[in-house]
């Protein structure tokens, strides 16, 4: 099953043209700059944006086509956007129910207890929005949106209007609702940090365009792409963790490469975890270092080597079906004499490894 989707909506001189189909699981980030269309995307698949041209099939139903457009009341999608926008006069209990009232069919307690429970809000169910924080309110909202049981959710930039402490504090709570309900999630953001900890799936916009779109692991990667050639490029990777070391604090994480060990609190065994490395936290050694801090060398080989300016070059490196990309001198590479397909180490600091 999957989600295609064209569209093709003319504003005076800003253009957009979406031809794609990305799955109808997990979430899908909109990913791109400020003016790269992603609002008018998300917009658009919610039916509140007309288009010249627009086709949208959600598994077997067409929501839109050429005979069809079905109103946005009938797409059972759950919108929420940058500001909470909860009504001031109602409690958080009575802006969730009013969600509820949107929905038709009779309403599931036990499902909207679990939104309520997922969301960390029950305690909260009897104040008014203006005695919540701001993270607090953007949770309420997507309880609100989740209260109508859509088939889809729409975020328009959730995170946007938060501080860094907020943002870090209601993270957990997206993700708790991603991998919980069963349903597609699009993700408007320009935040890399946020698509690179919560989304599965990219959509990458510029001026309206379509640049790429796939697994957020092959496209942070892509050499052919900007995203690999930037300053905070990194390299995003599944890993399950296979032990836990109580006395250094220490997780071992097990990907198709190789291992890492990562400091951290104890983790459950066999849990999925996603591990984010810096490319400018990777250095490359011809051999396996002893005596070293280092704990994680990672044999590789380099797939491609990329300058970047007279200083610096980006390597694409292979460990296993994974990918990994290392940004060292110039000089570092000539005097080690790197090439395509040669066998090397990566070392990676455990500290530049997040999960």
């Amino acid at each position: 099953m999957s989600i295609a989707l064209r569209f093709h909506i003319q504003r005076g001189a800003f253009a957009l043209n979406i031809d794609t189909v990305i799955p109808d699981s997990g979430v899908t980030a909109i990913f791109g700059p400020s003016g790269s269309g992603k609002t008018t995307l998300l917009r658009a698949i919610a039916g509140l944006e007309s288009a010249e041209d627009g086709y949208l099939k959600v598994g077997d139903v067409v929501w839109q086509g050429d005979k069809t457009f079905l109103p946005t009341h009938q797409r059972k999608v759950g919108y929420v956007f940058q500001e909470p926008s909860l009504f001031s006069h109602l409690t958080v209990q009575g802006n969730i129910n009013y969600g509820l009232k949107r929905k038709k069919e009779g309403s599931s307690a036990d499902v909207l207890q679990n939104t309520i429970n997922l969301l960390g809000i029950e305690h909260l169910l009897q104040r008014m929005p203006w005695q919540l924080s701001g993270g607090e309110q953007q949770r309420v909202a997507i309880a609100r949106a989740l209260a109508t049981s859509p088939s889809m959710l729409l975020l328009d930039e959730p995170l946007a209007a938060l501080g860094d402490e907020q943002k870090t504090a209601i993270v957990p709570y997206l993700e708790s609702v991603y991998k919980t309900l069963d349903i597609p999630a699009l993700y408007v953001s320009h935040s890399r940090d946020e698509v690179a900890r919560l989304a599965d799936y990219l959509l990458l916009l510029d001026n309206g365009e379509l640049k790429a779109c796939g697994p957020i692991s092959e496209i942070f990667t892509a050499m052919s792409l900007s995203l690999a050639h930037q300053a905070n490029a990194e390299s995003l990777i599944e890993a399950s963790v296979s032990s836990y070391d109580e006395k250094f604090g220490l997780a071992t994480l097990a990907f198709s490469g190789g291992q890492f060990l990562v400091a951290s609190a104890p983790l459950n065994l066999g849990s999925r975890v996603r591990v984010q490395v810096l490319a400018r936290d990777v250095s490359i050694t011809l051999e396996p270092q002893t005596n070293t801090s280092i704990l994680n060398i990672i044999a590789v080989t380099i797939d491609q080597i990329d300058k970047e300016s007279s200083a610096q070059v980006t390597l694409r490196l292979t460990a296993g079906d994974t990918a990994l990309l290392a940004k060292i001198s110039r000089k570092s590479a000539d005097d080690l004499n790197l090439k395509k397909g040669d066998q090397v180490y990566a070392q990676v600091k455990t500290a530049a490894i997040l999960i």
